[in-house]
């Protein structure tokens, strides 16, 4: 058991590294900071636009079950 704890201490140090990296240059954050609220700025607007998509078809979807009830009472009388 204390060997299979040590290998996966060791993986997982090993996996962290690879995606860890912090420069000595801090300007290099500058790019990756640029990237990161590009994709969050976009992510928001896709974000309110499938919101606001999805308003517009429930509401269409209320004006046809209207009319159907309507076309349903019409008929039965």
């Amino acid at each position: 058991m204390f060997h299979n704890e040590r290998v996966y201490k060791l993986i997982n140090m090993f996996v962290l590294q690879l995606f860890l990296y912090f420069p000595e240059d801090k300007s290099e954050y500058l790019p990756a900071s640029i990237t990161m609220a590009v994709f969050i700025i976009a992510a928001i607007v896709t974000w309110r636009l499938i919101i606001n998509v999805s308003k517009k078809e429930a509401q269409k979807a209320k004006e046809f079950e209207e009319q159907l009830k309507l076309k349903n009472e019409n008929h039965k009388l």
